[in-house]
């Protein structure tokens, strides 16, 4: 279970055969299926995170990284 506050760094490539979440190099990488477009893509990933921290993705709120790959979420 995630602590209320915790910050989570990820880095997303859109765009990818598959949905996975992997560390490499001890950061966390998220691939999507989903395009880029319209938070499509940020919507898949915040669902990817819940599910591998067990919270809702209600409880995830991006904050910052909306345009970009690097992006940073905090559970609440």
């Amino acid at each position: 279970m995630a602590v209320a506050g915790t910050l989570i760094a990820v880095r997303v490539t859109p765009k990818a055969s598959r949905n996975a979440l992997v560390t490499q190099d001890g950061k966390l990488r998220v691939y999507v299926t989903t395009v880029p477009e319209g938070g499509k893509a940020n919507a898949e990933v915040q669902k990817l995170v819940a599910k591998a921290l067990g919270v809702s993705k209600s409880r995830l709120e991006l904050v910052r990284g909306t345009t970009s790959r690097d992006k940073v979420f905090r559970v609440t």
